[in-house]
Order: structure tokens, then sequence, then C-alpha cells
């Protein structure tokens, strides 16, 4: 018996890197011919975070106070950073890249690392692939780097340190590769690197030559991590991003249906294997959609939106009544698809409680309403940290914030609240005996006051630029209780500003 042995081909690791990332992904959508670049609050101060090529060439660099680079270049141009789209996007890059291979991971917020071996033969080589990959996503807008090596470490290296955009170090050469890399190519902490630095060792060669037992001694394990990554001495494997599998359910008909109870019976379910499904992943859907395949090829859809967390069956089919009674079956309907888009931690809770049963009395109420109205329509009010009346309070949408646990308890405020509308009366000190309001003439019963209100100085609003206020509830024979206040500094005269119940 002959026994044929297969060498292990060497493992082939690519790292690709896009340097101008969040600037690119903004100029994507709304392109820009002159020096731009998103910033972001950073050590007390806006800085630049990513700059376009045009901004770059004009001295600007990343960390650079926007003041400076405003002064440096008043041209510029300037968004808010978002890290959570520039999260999403190198995302949609990373599911992409799959098409190259199986195992992609993120490398850090700017890069993606690909695990390429014994992939590179299906596009004609590493040449050809690495090329291809350049080429797409530079079609999609994005500056990009890349590079091929034996391990995760070197690739990394040469995409963002080797004077080419795009370098392939071959198989077992990698450390003559990045030899003449500059020591930041090893991925070392800032401290690290500056304290080498000042030893005069400036490229991965001359640390590689040092003896390993004085290097840990002095700099600490971190260094020699680094180095035997980058060497291969030490595996790094390349770890693809977890993601949550979509929670969905199908249903498939042998005959089309058309009947509005049919439909609603093969949606119920459907519902029902969802929440096992959602009972299981600990989640609660938000929102649910329904798509309808009929027997002709076209579509339908329902969707319903949920005030809270939701993986009860029948309390959701109950919310699909008024969309089932809108969805045209045609000539029948062959396939059954629901899906929950998005979704939330819902962890076992007691629900017995009178205070969870009104919690979730109120959220099935919001359900109700949004699914009809829109839950942009329905808004709640919570506290705000200001003594100023109209900014004593935020609204938020009800669906998607939690009540104020309490309310703080600030002195007594009209139930409506408006612009200050002035008054037609005699300048006095205090509330005036009769006065003129919206055409009404009313008397004086009883004054309670003053409230000092004083005008927060570090925000400008141009409502509260004459200074403090004096605020007076006033009760009048007519029957109205008003909120009065006058500005003493300046001598001006009666405002109503709120109507007490």
């Amino acid at each position: 018996m002959v026994l044929a042995v297969m060498s292990h081909p060497h493992r082939r690791i690519l790292s690709l890197w896009l340097p101008r990332f969040a600037s690119d992904r903004v100029l994507r959508a709304v392109p820009v011919p002159g020096p731009f670049a998103v910033s972001a609050m950073q050590a007390g101060a806006e800085r630049l975070v990513c700059a376009n090529a045009v901004a770059t060439q004009a001295g600007l660099r990343p960390g650079m106070a926007l003041a400076k680079a405003r002064a440096l270049c008043p041209a510029l141009l300037t968004r808010p950073h978002d890290p959570a789209a520039c999260a999403r996007v190198l995302a949609a890059l990373r599911r992409w890249a799959l098409g190259y291979c199986p195992w992609v991971g993120l490398e850090g917020a700017d890069g993606l690392v690909l695990d390429i071996t014994g992939a590179a033969h299906l596009m004609g080589g590493e040449g050809a692939l690495l090329e291809d990959l350049l080429a797409r996503v530079g079609g999609m807008g994005f500056a990009v780097q890349g590079a091929i090596a034996d391990t995760r470490g070197a690739a990394w290296a040469l995409a963002r340190y080797a004077p080419q955009t795009s370098a392939i170090a071959p198989p077992g050469q990698g450390e003559a590769a990045i030899g003449r890399l500059p020591l930041a190519a090893l991925r070392l902490e800032p401290e690290a690197l500056a304290a080498l630095t000042r030893l005069g060792l400036r490229q991965v060669r001359d640390l590689a030559a040092l003896p390993r037992a004085s290097l840990a001694r002095r700099f600490g394990q971190g260094v020699i991590l680094r180095l035997d990554q980058a060497l291969g001495a030490v595996p790094e494997p390349v770890t693809p991003a977890t993601e949550q599998p979509p929670l969905a359910v199908r249903l498939s008909f042998p005959d089309p249906i058309g009947l509005r109870d049919d439909i609603a019976a093969g949606l119920m379910r459907l519902l029902e294997r969802l929440c096992t499904h959602l009972e299981a992943a600990q989640l609660g859907a938000r929102r649910l959609r329904l798509e309808l395949l009929r027997a002709d090829g076209t579509r339908a859809e329902a969707q319903i939106g949920l005030a809270r967390p939701m993986r009860s069956a029948p309390d959701m089919a109950r919310l699909f009544d008024r969309a089932l009674d809108e969805i045209d079956a045609g000539f029948g309907i062959d396939v059954l698809r629901l899906t929950v888009p998005v979704s939330e931690p819902m962890a076992a809770a007691q629900i017995t409680t009178d205070g969870q049963a009104q919690a979730d009395a109120l959220g099935d109420l919001l359900t109700r309403l949004g699914n009809r109205v829109g839950f942009d329509r329905l808004i709640r009010f919570l506290p705000a940290d200001s003594h100023i009346p109209e900014r004593s309070f935020v609204s938020a949408a009800a669906a998607y914030a939690d009540p104020a646990p309490h309310w703080p308890a600030p002195p007594p405020r009209p139930l409506i609240l408006f612009a200050p509308e002035p008054l037609v009366a005699p300048a006095s000190a205090r509330p005036p005996r009769r006065f003129v309001w919206r055409r009404r003439t009313f008397h004086l019963l009883q004054a309670r006051g003053p409230e000092r209100i004083t005008p927060e100085w570090w925000l400008d609003d141009p409502a509260w630029r004459t200074g403090l206020r004096d605020y007076w509830q006033v009760d009048t024979r007519e029957g109205s209780r008003l909120w009065l206040f006058r500005t003493p500094q300046v001598g001006g005269g009666w405002c109503v500003q709120g109507e007490f119940a």
C-alpha cells in the first residue's frame, strides 16, 4: 500500500485597508470637489477624524483641532462623524467580501482581513484576486490599499506601510518583506513604540535582531507577541464576525388560498413558530413584516410596529386584522413569509403584578394607535434639567422612550403653556387690578408671587434676552387663573404665558 502525503499549503492572509473610510462613506452620497473632513469631540475639543485627499494635500491630518484646520484651509467642509453608520457600511462590505473566501473578519474600524488559503486559484491567482478586490472596492467610491502575506500581522503591515497600494509577500518570505517597514507596522502600543524609537530603533528588522529576553524584560511581552504574530511564530486566526440569523418563518400551500380566514389561519401558524424562535433567543419583536406571494408571481406585504417587545402569537395576530382586510389575494396566495426586521432583548419577567400589567396595557394601546396614525405622532413628555418653564421638559417618541419614573416637584406650573402674550394694563410693580387680554377684560381677585426666574446665561435664547422675570399666579373674577410676568430691570409691561386649570 502506498500512502500519498499532501503537504499543507502556506496560510495566506489578505489585509484590506480603507485609509479614508469615514469621509469616503459620506462623499459617496454627496460628492464634494473641495476639501472635506468628518469631525468629532475628542479630548475636550472638536477634532478631525478623517479627511479626503484634497484636505490631506492641504496639510490637514486626523487628530488636528477643527479650529486649526479651518485656519489652514478656510474652504474646508465638515460633517459630524457617525461611528454607527460606518460600522454598518463596514459590516455590509464584510458580507460582500464573502464572495472571495468563506473567512472574512473585521480589522479595526477601517479594514477587513480575509483568509484566502486555498481560494486564490479560483480567481486566477493571488495577484488577480487582489487586483479584482481593490478595483471593485475602489469602484464603490473608497480609497483602498491591500496586501497578502503568510500572517495576519505581516499583511496588516504591508497594507498600511508598504510604498505601493498593493503588495504580495511570497510564501515564506514575510520577514524579509516587512523588515524595512517602520516599527509602527507591528501594531505596537504607543508607549512601547515611543520607548523603542528613543533607543534609535526605526525598522522591524532592527527590533528582530535584538535579544528576546532583554527585549521582553524591558518593554514587556506585548512587543514580543506582536513581533511573533507578524513573523508567524504565534498564530493569529481570522475570526469571522458573528451574525444573528434572520428571524423568519415560511409557509407554502399545495393550492393557492384567497379567503381572509385562510390567510389569518396561516399567519397564526407562522406566529406560533416565530414566537418559539424568539423565546429561544430571548428576544421580542418590535416590527413584523408579512410577505404574501401570489400565484401570478406578484407580491403583497403587510407590516406592523410594536410599542414594546412582544412574542405573544394571539396578541400579535390581532394587530394584523386591519392589514389583512386590505390585502388583495388576486388569483390566490401560494406562500406566506413572516420576518422580524427589528427585535429587542426580552428576558423572562413577572407579568402578574399590577405595575407590569398597566405597562403592558399602555404598550398595547400605543401599538394599536401607532399602527393607525403612525408611531411618530405619539409623543410623551420627559423632564429636563432646566428651570426655564419652556425648557423644563422634552418630547420623545412614546413607543421608543420609557416614561420618567418620577417628575421633580417644582413650583406650580400652568396646565397650558404658550409663548408670552402682552396684555393691556398700566405699568405697575404688582399685577394690575384690571387688564385686557385677547380682547377680554379681566379683574384681579387674588395674586400669589413673585417667583423670580433668571435666564440661563450659557444659552443664547432671544426670548430671554430682556433678563430675569417675576412670575405671578393670578386669579380673576371672570374665573380664569393666569400666569403673568414682567421684566423689572427694563421696566417692561405685563405678559401672559400660561393658564392654569
